[in-house]
């Protein structure tokens, strides 16, 4: 029988990364529904089919992925999110996954440059700073513009690197059973982490560069968020080839090879309760589906929405969620090259106005942009030049808040307006670094925040989940287990957003399922 939420509650305490130390269920059951169809959910579905658990995937949009997901425009692909990522190296984390999975070799990746696999560009002064990867080309790319700084940047990274191995479940290590103590550094913000190590305030913002994939906030983020995406930049980014949705559907394949089904252009309209349990899900187009356990990977905000019985949740519960912040959302700007007009560039570029405005990319401020990474994504057997460029830039809620009531395909007149002075405001900003752009452009394609909460149903289109505050840690950290005692949950909002982050979140909530180590420990004996 599972457990009373009582003994949920007492056993799943605050631990980064969900490393929970409990079983919830017998392994007689042999069922889950999973709804959402993002990373989080196909993630948690493979590992849970391979262990003979029967999977069924609910997803409302045509194809499956969530921020994998692509789309057309103007006859190129281009991708929804997951433009950089970490982890899928030889022997990186995600990598071993993979492995386990036995679907490595059908995933296309590119390596980014390893002598500037991240190029930081501020506007203020003109400067451009080349980093490149590894722990030693790191500190040395970075020393050549900061000399003075070289001994501060090498214990900067012996600090980022610490942070992380307190963290067992990102090196795939089991974990004990009690509850993990972390270092004063590890719950830190994420500002004055930096400026422990390092004196010179210039050196402070390129450091902080990558919150622009956090959406990191000055005094509130922690620093381990910043170390675990710092660090897997260090160790090496890598790029998808022909697009992120060949990755999901690879997922998506295997899940049904396993025994799985993978339900398409269909959500979960009603989610039926009987006493504290789900006892089933009904979609928009009525069909009914049973589980002994049910897994969201949607926005729990969403997720409360879809029950026939919202008193199954306390109401603290649900108050405190709801008032949970969102991350910011984003700005995308898709274009597509003139041919043989612009080279490809193997690595992401950021931009950021000044050495100041670091902690303010999003803020709904008259000089927005204040920050953006873009990027040219490469195509299977990628030549010379590019096709296509990619532009993202942190924008808050409140830009598009007037429009919130209206819907893709049925927006105003001058939200259209409002979105090509955007546009402009961006490629204005791209060519002070990349003069000549604006000749190179065929077309270009836009979307703003109310997009990404359409496609993705996440409240104020937030692009990284709830924003986790260094100040009050445990309020912002959403467990795997729920209230419920049949329903887990999986994907950005519970501990760590991002590719890799995702990625873990599903390892911790199909060990849930299967038992504490499980999978780390079938990973570690199938690698002997």
């Amino acid at each position: 029988m599972p457990k009373s939420p009582t003994e949920l509650n007492r056993i799943c305490d605050f631990k980064v990364l969900g490393r929970k130390t409990f079983k919830l269920y017998s392994m007689d059951t042999e069922s889950v529904v999973i709804i959402g169809g993002g990373l989080g959910g196909l993630f948690t579905g493979a590992l849970l089919a391979k262990e003979g658990v029967r999977v069924t995937i609910i997803e409302k949009n045509a194809s499956c992925g969530g921020g994998l997901q692509s789309f057309r425009r103007f006859g190129e692909i281009f991708d929804t999110g997951m433009h950089v990522f970490g982890g899928m190296r030889e022997g990186g984390n995600i990598r071993r996954i993979c492995d386990y999975l036995g679907i490595s070799d059908k995933i296309h990746l590119r390596d980014v440059d390893s002598n500037s696999s991240d190029v930081v560009h501020i506007a203020e002064d003109g400067m451009s700073y080349r980093i490149a990867e590894g722990k030693e080309g790191f500190i040395d790319s970075l020393s050549s513009y900061f000399p003075d700084q070289r001994d501060n940047l090498r214990r900067y990274v012996d600090a980022l690197y610490s942070i992380v191995d307190e963290l067992d479940l990102f090196y795939l290590r089991p974990s004990g059973n009690s509850l993990s103590v972390h270092s004063d550094e590890f719950l830190m913000s994420v500002d004055s982490f930096i400026a422990k190590y390092i004196s010179d305030t210039k050196l402070r913002s390129v450091l902080a560069y990558l919150s622009l994939l956090y959406s990191g906030r000055c005094g509130v983020t922690p620093a381990y968020i910043h170390a675990l995406i710092s660090l897997l930049h260090i160790n090496g980014p890598s790029r998808f080839e022909g697009g992120s949705q060949l990755f999901a559907d690879t997922l998506k394949d295997f899940i049904i090879s396993h025994n799985g089904e993978v339900v398409l252009s269909d959500a979960v309209k009603t989610i039926h309760t009987q006493g504290r349990l789900i006892t089933g899900v009904e979609t928009r187009k009525g069909r009914t589906f049973t589980a002994e356990r049910y897994i969201s990977d949607i926005h729990p905000c969403t997720l409360f929405s879809l029950f026939d019985d919202p008193s199954v949740f306390p109401r603290a519960y649900r108050r405190r969620l709801e008032s949970l912040p969102n991350s910011c959302s984003a700005f995308s700007l898709n274009v597509v090259l003139k041919p043989g007009t612009f080279r490809y560039v193997n690595h992401s570029d950021y931009y950021i106005s000044t050495y100041d405005s670091v902690w303010n990319f999003g803020d709904h401020a008259p000089d927005w942009p204040q920050g953006f990474l873009y990027m040219t994504p490469p195509e299977i057997s990628q030549g010379e030049f590019a096709r296509k460029m990619v532009v993202v830039a942190p924008m808050s809620w409140s830009f598009v808040e007037k429009w919130e009531n209206s819907r893709t395909g049925k927006r105003p007149e001058e939200y259209g307006e409002w979105k090509c002075q955007c546009a402009d405001k961006l490629i204005d900003s791209l060519e002070r670094f990349l003069p000549g752009l604006r000749d190179c452009i065929e077309e270009y394609d836009c979307s703003s925040p109310l997009t990404i909460r359409d496609w993705y149903g996440v409240k104020d289109g937030s692009m990284y989940g709830f924003s986790k505050d260094c100040n009050n840690i445990t309020a912002s950290h959403l467990p795997i287990a729920t209230k419920i005692p049949n329903l887990l949950l999986t994907g950005q909002n519970c501990n760590v957003h991002g590719f890799c982050g995702v990625t873990l979140v599903a390892v911790s909530t199909a060990e849930a399922v299967l038992g504490t180590n499980h999978i780390v420990n079938e990973i570690t004996a199938f690698e002997k």
